[in-house]
């Protein structure tokens, strides 16, 4: 047993040194307008020709387009649509979103993931990918199962110092991030369903659940996952009317669009808007662009209250994320996401 543990040991550690290279390389490369010699590589790893060779043979059976010049050295063309842990690291420099990641191939739900590495004492800032995900829940505990190489699920761990009646603005946080980081990506003009449906031409391709651990008065740890629908090319047909892709959407049937760079995108998002947060606590710095972003705003909107519902006009989120509707009467109705949904009077939106 002690000699199997040992040569586990050994082939995990192996892995993740590969793991590593392949990360660095990555980022070389892409950081670099020319070539990049492979005495440099050899230089910055401490390693052989014959080991830098390995690894970018590695990556081009990976699906890597890599061209190598003799004298000059290697050159990144293209990169495939995948979502491995050295792909993700090689892309995301931020200073805490999403650098430490860890990648499954497939997962029962990547918030429970990260509950469990929270658990274990996983930093701020740590962020769970899958390429699958079997388990995950919705709003509500609205199930479904997702398919493998089209979307994207993700969970951010945040452990903050604020107190805990401040978590639900953050959910609306991420919401601008992905939309920010969608438009950055694609050029499609992405939206937001208040509080947490990123959408593009009416149809959602993005949901966010956030849940928080509390202990007391105190946030041990927010965990705010995320599934986007990037490359999905059809979806069952009771929620076709409703959920689309940024595939779907573009209108261009050869482009597929990077999972790895849509993250690193809403990684980047989230840190800077996560920092104009933490100036006020609230959401001062952040109602200008996220009202701009409302696909509700100044429209008919039904919100649907347990105590009763009514209709009127929705006119923008106020520094708490209360959605502001107006009522045929001309009372405004500060309305929590936590207690009450709002749809659109003639439909989703």
């Amino acid at each position: 047993d002690l000699c199997l543990r040992h040569k586990l040991g050994c082939a995990e550690k192996q892995r993740r040194n590969g793991n590593r290279m392949k990360s660095e390389i990555l980022s070389l490369l892409r950081e670099s307008e020319n070539y990049v010699s492979g005495q440099e590589l050899c230089g910055r790893f401490q390693v052989s020709r014959t080991a830098v060779w390995k690894v970018i043979n590695q990556l081009k059976e990976a699906g890597y387009e890599i061209e190598a010049v003799q004298n000059k050295g290697y050159r990144l063309l293209t990169s495939p649509d995948i979502l491995e842990e050295y792909e993700l690291k090689s892309r995301i420099h931020t200073e805490w979103a999403g650098r430490e990641i860890h990648y499954k191939e497939e997962t029962g739900s990547t918030n429970i993931d990260i509950k469990n590495l929270a658990e274990a004492g996983a930093p701020h800032g740590t962020l769970a990918v899958a390429g699958k995900q079997i388990n995950g829940r919705g709003r509500r505990g609205h199930g479904w199962e997702s398919p493998a190489g089209e979307a994207i699920f993700m969970s951010l761990l945040v452990r903050p110092d604020f107190p805990p009646d401040r978590a639900s603005m953050i959910t609306l946080l991420m919401g601008l991030s992905v939309a920010q980081a969608v438009t950055r990506l694609t050029g499609l003009e992405a939206g937001i369903k208040w509080p947490n449906d990123v959408v593009v031409n009416k149809r959602k391709i993005c949901g966010i659940l956030t849940e928080m651990s509390t202990e007391a008065e105190y946030i041990q740890y927010l965990v705010i996952g995320v599934g986007i629908n990037v490359n999905n090319e059809s979806f069952p047909e009771e929620i076709r009317d409703v959920a689309t892709s940024l595939w779907l959407e573009s209108g261009k049937p050869g482009k597929k669009f990077s999972r790895a760079l849509l993250i690193q995108y809403v990684m980047e998002a989230f840190e800077k808007n996560y920092g104009l947060f933490l100036e006020t606590e609230d959401l001062s710095r952040l109602t200008e662009p996220y009202n701009a972003l409302l696909v509700n705003r100044d429209a008919q909107v039904k919100v649907l209250d347990p105590k009763g519902e009514y209709t009127g006009v929705a006119r923008g989120i106020d520094r708490k994320g209360n959605l502001l509707v107006e009522r045929e009467d001309g009372k405004v109705m500060n309305v929590y996401s936590g207690e009450v949904s709002v749809r659109g009077l003639y439909g989703y939106v």
